[in-house]
């Protein structure tokens, strides 16, 4: 595990573990070993007498935390005490359920920092946790996926990630990696008890796989960071086209300013919203069009440079209005891109000028499979089903329900399959080029340390920092 272990201290930390808002319940959480002869100052139980030591192991108490000084009541509490190594963290740990008052909670929180607490670092439960050997470094990162999950996916990614499927996954590759580096090590150093006559092709039988079964995972994590983080969606057009009317039906209320009058949207506008188990990331832009106008002028630069980032354009077309080069202009910029074309003011029948086969034709690249064509009334909110169809056949083949039981959906897990895939290709190289058993030994350690940072047996302390410090302060 690196050096990392070398910044662990033995100080008892303690945190408000809960919302910081006014609540019906706050939780504040104690970790260490004098977490229950700190929290023995502050308690008393019903009986009023501090005698929290003799409380049993995993038993919640009902009590009050008095001052010390004075022993004034300071709030009616439930107090729970998990006994190491049974806990959260390995270590004693006490949590305190008060009212949810923030005033009272930072009453009970200075009472403890007062009689030997430290305030805990951000995610520094969850560090012990870690560091302790409770979890590895991937159901670490999951718990802050969880309390972070915007969607069913998400949500159900992180369980299965905490409950260790990504752990289970590496360990085995790192097993089978080290088996070979082991017979590589004995046979050179005991040529006499181990034969590698023969053992470049058993390698490469048993590389090749590794590299499929990384591969996969590899594959898994766009559409893993897709499902989410959400789809990056730039909604574009022309001015008036009804840019603002699609991001207030999608979004459920007037984010955007909806008028009569072109170019009403001078700047980006984001939001996030989900349609079912869909997260969508909306950037509504400035009408694309040539304009005189400096504000606008910086405001169409800003909408192309956003739809060169975005992972779904939303292009959308006045259908009462013919294509005109402006039109065309404006579809160069979707090229290669997912692209989603909707056709609006549907309920203006006896006006409709542009219609999906249209703009087959008008546009030689469309394919009419890969950048599928929507008809709507955005102003009357009509279409937004078919749009929910499009995407999920775009994206997810037609199925939002995962397909597989892993995926990827942290870039730093994804770097680092990557680095380990590449250390791998590099061992079946050296066999094809009939290097000797010490250049496979070189890039099978730099595979097996690749994936080790995965889980966290091959981690350092700016690398562990890094992560913990992204955890809330109670977590």
């Amino acid at each position: 595990m690196g050096n990392v272990l070398n910044k662990f201290n033995d100080d008892t930390i303690t945190a408000i573990a809960t919302a910081m808002s006014d609540a019906g319940i706050g939780i504040i959480r104690v970790s260490g070993s004098d977490a229950v002869t700190i929290c023995d100052k502050i308690y008393i139980s019903s009986k009023k007498k501090h005698d929290l030591p003799d409380h049993e192991p995993n038993t919640i108490k009902f009590g009050y935390i008095v001052d010390p000084a004075d022993d004034k009541i300071i709030d009616e509490v439930m107090i729970s005490f998990m006994k190491a190594p049974h806990s959260y963290t390995k270590e004693d740990v006490i949590e305190i359920n008060s009212h949810g008052g923030m005033l009272v909670m930072n009453e009970i929180m200075n009472l403890l920092l007062n009689n030997g607490c430290r305030l805990a670092e951000p995610g520094e439960f969850t560090k012990r946790a870690f560091l302790n050997g409770r979890i590895d470094l991937t159901k670490a990162e999951a718990v802050m996926d969880i309390i972070g999950a915007q969607s069913r996916f998400a949500l159900e990614s992180s369980r299965g990630q905490l409950q260790g499927n990504i752990y289970k996954e590496v360990k085995s590759l790192r097993e089978s990696i080290i088996y070979q580096m082991a017979f590589i090590e004995s046979a050179i150093d005991d040529p006499e008890n181990y034969d590698l006559t023969g053992y470049s092709e058993k390698l490469r039988q048993i590389v090749v796989p590794m590299i499929e079964r990384i591969e996969m995972l590899i594959k898994s994590a766009d559409e893993g960071k897709i499902r989410k983080d959400g789809i990056k969606t730039v909604i574009i057009g022309k001015p008036n086209a009804g840019k603002s009317s699609l991001l207030n039906a999608l979004s459920g209320n007037e984010r955007a300013i909806v008028t009569e009058i072109a170019g009403t949207t001078r700047d980006v506008i984001e939001e996030t919203i989900r349609l079912d188990d869909i997260i969508l990331n909306l950037i509504d832009t400035a009408g694309i069009r040539d304009t005189e106008d400096l504000i606008e002028k910086i405001g169409v630069d800003r909408a192309k440079e956003k739809i060169a980032e975005a992972d779904l354009c939303l292009y959308i077309l006045d259908s009462t209005k013919d294509i005109d080069d402006e039109d065309r202009q404006i579809m160069s910029l979707c090229e290669n891109k997912n692209t989603i074309i909707i056709l609006n003011k549907n309920d203006l029948k006896g006006n409709i000028k542009i219609t999906s086969d249209m703009i087959v034709s008008e546009f030689s690249f469309v394919d009419i499979d890969k950048l599928p064509v929507v008809t709507a009334s955005l102003l009357n909110g009509e279409g937004i089903d078919f749009l929910k169809n499009a995407i999920t056949d775009l994206f997810f083949n037609g199925e939002i329900v995962p397909k597989q039981e892993i995926y990827i959906t942290n870039l730093r897990h994804k770097r680092l399959l990557i680095e380990a895939v590449n250390s791998l290709k590099l061992v079946l190289s050296s066999i094809d080029n009939d290097l000797s058993e010490d250049f496979y030994t070189v890039d099978l350690t730099s595979a097996y340390t690749s994936l080790g940072e995965i889980i966290g047996e091959e981690i350092g302390d700016d690398l562990a920092e890094e992560i913990f410090s992204k955890f809330c302060m109670g977590k």
